[in-house]
C-alpha cells in the first residue's frame, strides 16, 4: 500500500477514535439535570437533534461532493470542539439547544464525507475492493473508544466531578479536529469521467440512475436501515430490559461493554465473509436472526433474553460494512458523499417512524411490547427481502 493511502487511512482512524472517546456521554443526563434540565426539556433537545439531522443529511452530502470531503470532516471536528466548550458553561435551555443543534450539524457533515474519503483514498491505490475490511476496522476503533469512555467515565466523574469529563471530552474532540486538518483530499480527476460542476438536478438523477442500473441497492440499503434502526432500540433501552428481568444494577456496566464487544467480530470479518458467501445470503441471515432475537426478547421475559440480545448484537456487526460497501462499489466518486448521506438519512427516517410504534407498544406492554413491535417490523422486512433477493447482484 502506498504511503499516501496508509497515511490518510490512519488519520481517519485517529479522527474517529478520538471523536468517540467521549467520557461525558456516560454522565450526560446527570450533568444536564445538575444544570437545571428537566426530562421534558431534554426531550425537546432530542427532537431538535433528530429533525436537524434528517433535514441536513443529504444537503451536507452534496456540499461534501462539491466542496470537498476534508472540509466537511474538519467542520464536524470544529463544531464538536465548540459543542463541548459550550456545555462546560451551559446553564440555560437555549445553551443546550444550541449544543444539540451543533452536534446534529457535525454528525450530518461527517456521515457521508468520511466513508467517501476512505473509499476514494483506497480507489487511488486500487484497493477499493478492500473497503469493507477498512470500514470494519474503523467501526472497531469507534467501539473501542466508546468502551474506554464508558468504563472510565463513571470512575472519573465520581472522583473529579461531572465537569471534568466534559473538559476531557473537549480535549479528545480537539485532538480529532487537529488530525482532520492533516487529511489529504484524494484527487480522482483521472477516474471521474465528467468533472463539470453538478446541479441539484444532476444529484437527483444520480439516485434515479443508481436504482435503475442496480435494483439490488434498494433491498440492501433497506436491510441496513431496518436493522440499524432496530439496534438503536437495544442501545437506548437495554437498561430497562435488564431492570425488568431483575438484573442487579451492579452488572449494568459489564453488560454495556459486552454488547459493544459482541459487534467487533462482525465488523472485522465482514470482508472475509462476503468473499465466501453471497451478499443476499449474509443479509438474509442477519435479518432473520434479528427478527427472531427481538421476538425472543418480547416473549421470554427472563434472563435468557440476555443471550438473545447478545446474539442480535453479534450478527448486527456485519450490517454496516456489507451495506455501505455494496453501495460504494456501485456509485461514482462525484456523488459518493451525497448517496452515502442518503443512506444515513434513510436510517434516521426509519428510526423516527419505527420509534412511534415502539413508544406506543411500550406504553401498553412495557419495553417487552416495544421489542415485540420491532420483531414484527423486522419480520415484515424478512418477507420483503426474500421477495427481492434475486435483484441483489454479487
Amino acid at each position: 500500500m502506498s504511503r499516501f493511502i496508509l497515511s490518510n487511512v490512519w488519520k481517519l482512524y485517529a479522527i474517529r477514535f478520538f471523536y468517540y472517546l467521549i467520557p461525558a456521554y456516560v454522565i450526560e443526563r446527570l450533568f444536564w439535570e445538575e444544570r437545571g434540565m428537566t426530562i421534558q426539556l431534554v426531550v425537546y433537545t432530542e427532537i431538535i437533534f433528530a429533525v436537524t439531522v434528517v433535514l441536513l443529511e443529504v444537503p451536507s452530502g452534496i456540499l461534501a461532493d462539491k466542496w470537498g470531503r476534508k472540509k466537511m470532516i474538519v467542520l464536524a471536528g470544529l463544531l464538536g470542539c465548540l459543542e463541548f466548550f459550550i456545555l462546560v458553561f451551559a446553564t440555560e435551555f437555549w445553551h443546550f439547544a444550541v449544543v444539540v443543534f451543533l452536534a446534529a450539524i457535525g454528525m450530518s457533515a461527517s456521515s457521508g464525507a468520511g466513508n467517501a474519503l476512505l473509499y476514494d483514498t483506497l480507489l487511488i491505490g486500487g484497493k477499493e475492493h478492500e473497503f469493507e475490511k477498512y470500514l470494519g476496522r474503523l467501526n472497531t476503533l469507534d467501539i473501542a473508544a466508546i468502551m474506554i469512555a464508558a468504563l472510565s467515565g463513571s470512575l472519573l466523574a465520581g472522583r473529579f466531578g461531572f465537569e471534568f469529563n466534559y473538559w476531557l471530552s473537549f480535549i479528545a474532540m480537539l485532538v480529532s479536529f487537529c488530525f482532520s486538518l492533516l487529511l489529504i483530499e484524494p484527487s480522482l480527476s483521472t477516474k471521474v469521467e465528467d468533472e463539470a460542476p453538478l446541479t441539484l438536478k444532476d444529484y437527483g438523477m444520480a439516485f434515479v440512475r443508481l436504482f435503475a442500473q442496480s435494483k439490488g441497492v434498494v433491498p440492501v440499503l433497506m436491510s441496513g436501515m431496518v436493522i440499524g434502526a432496530a439496534m438503536n432500540f437495544i442501545d437506548e433501552f437495554w437498561q430497562l430490559y435488564l431492570d425488568r428481568v431483575g438484573v442487579p444494577v451492579l452488572y449494568f456496566g459489564l453488560f454495556s461493554a459486552a454488547i459493544y464487544v459482541l459487534r467487533l467480530p462482525g465488523n472485522l470479518l465482514a470482508y472475509s465473509l462476503k468473499n465466501r458467501f453471497s451478499y443476499r445470503g449474509l443479509l438474509l441471515f442477519v435479518s432473520v436472526m434479528t427478527a427472531l432475537g427481538f421476538s425472543y426478547l418480547s416473549y421470554f421475559q427472563d434472563y435468557s433474553g440476555l443471550v438473545a440480545m447478545g446474539l442480535v448484537c453479534l450478527f448486527s456487526g456485519l450490517i454496516e460494512p456489507l451495506t455501505t460497501g455494496y453501495l460504494h462499489h456501485r456509485i461514482p466518486s462525484n456523488v459518493r458523499a451525497t448517496l452515502g448521506s442518503a443512506q444515513s438519512f434513510g436510517e434516521n427516517a426509519v428510526m423516527l417512524v419505527v420509534g412511534l410504534g415502539f413508544g406506543y407498544f411500550s406504553t401498553k406492554w412495557d419495553v417487552f411490547g416495544g421489542y415485540g413491535f420491532i420483531a414484527f417490523v423486522c419480520g415484515l422486512f424478512v418477507v420483503y427481502f426474500i421477495l427481492m433477493a434475486k435483484q441483489v447482484d454479487e
